[in-house]
């Protein structure tokens, strides 16, 4: 190993100048590892062999990079002083690239298992149910992958590890004091992870939240995400939904029944404006072939008002039906029964007629 060590690297070169080297050659070497892997994977690999290299490609080549030098050690004319920081480098950079490799695993198995379930499908219930479980997770683990490599990173310096000698005496009441200052914090997370398994709320559910209608864009470990119909995004914290009623308009299915409502007169004849009303929902492909009456929804002093009762898929598709079978019935009344559109009537009596009379 040395000796193929030593023809990479020339005699006499300076100990910085000797990792560059080493660590330039491994770059340029795993550059064509990646180039020619990425062509391999494309024609002959599967899903799964793609996730892998899309997610790992970078932190196993810093990887071969940080072994490369890290086996060159003997060829740099160290120091004591340069020798022990080069040491101390060489484990935190080991601790970095452990714990970028070990979050990066966490985005395969995220990725593998959501390949499994189609989200854009039209009954995606299951799908988004998984997709919020494993997105929480997801965010757990990284927290916790992320804190344990810091924690492995300070304990290398002796310093940090007789403070924390100093501090495991007081351990009783730093835990009392922590645990106060992040009380809500906790919460908010205990939350979601509650919200996560129980599932009030999924992944791209439609949701009415404050009044406004929108669906769920991202579900944080402490925050859910909403994006507002028009483009706005909602922030609301997680607990949120344990602890105020909301509407969930796809919590079990996302097919939806809408009302279109109108004020006629009394003489409206009901009959053609059924059949107008089953031809517009024939005609408009949002229609999904539920339901789509006519009723009389209340009587009025001076009109009568009609509930045109439509169903679609989702939401979104019900709106626009909606609008279509209210501008569809509306045209068809003024064309083809416009005596029908709402009238006021008045009587006029023979005393008010004489009244009127020039002298």
């Amino acid at each position: 190993m040395r000796d193929l060590l030593e023809t990479v690297v020339p005699a006499g070169v300076s100990s910085v100048a000797s990792v560059l080297v080493v660590a330039l050659t491994v770059l340029a070497v795993t550059w064509v590892i990646r180039l020619v892997g990425s062509r391999t994977i494309a024609k002959l690999g599967g899903p799964f062999s793609a996730i892998v290299y899309r997610h790992l490609k970078r932190p196993v080549s810093y990887a071969l990079v940080f072994a490369a030098v890290a086996a060159a050690r003997p060829l740099y004319e160290l120091e004591e002083a340069g020798a022990h920081l080069f040491d101390r480098l060489i484990v935190l950079v080991l601790v970095a690239i452990i714990t970028w490799c070990v979050v990066k695993v966490l985005f395969v198995a995220e990725a593998f298992i959501l390949t499994q379930y189609d989200v854009q499908a039209s009954d995606n219930l299951r799908a988004r149910k998984v997709q919020t479980q494993v997105g929480f997770l997801k965010r757990v683990g990284i927290v916790a992958v992320v804190v344990l490599g810091v924690s492995a990173a300070l304990l290398t310096f002796d310093a940090v590890r007789e403070i924390g000698a100093t501090l495991l005496a007081s351990a009783g009441v730093a835990g009392i004091i922590i645990g106060l200052a992040a009380q809500r914090t906790l919460g908010q997370m205990l939350s979601g992870l509650q919200v996560a398994f129980t599932q009030p709320i999924r992944l791209d559910d439609v949701l009415i939240v404050e009044d406004e209608w929108g669906r769920v864009e991202e579900i944080g470990l402490t925050y859910v995400v909403l994006r507002i119909w028009d483009q706005r995004r909602l922030i609301v914290p997680v607990s949120y939904f344990l602890e105020t009623p909301f509407q969930n308009w796809t919590r079990v299915t996302s097919e939806l029944l809408g009302t279109v409502f109108l004020r006629v007169d009394y003489s409206c004849p009901l009959e053609p404006l059924r059949r107008e009303l089953k031809r517009i929902c024939e005609t408009n492909e949002k229609w999904d072939g539920r339901v789509a009456i006519i009723q009389v929804f209340e009587v009025h002093e001076r009109s009568v008002e009609l509930r045109a009762l439509v169903s679609a898929g989702d939401a979104p598709q019900l709106w626009d039906l909606r609008c279509a079978v209210r501008e569809g019935l509306l045209e068809f009344l003024r064309r083809e029964h416009p005596e029908s559109l709402p009238r006021v009537r008045a009587e006029l009596t023979g005393d008010a007629s004489s009244h009127g009379e020039p002298s």
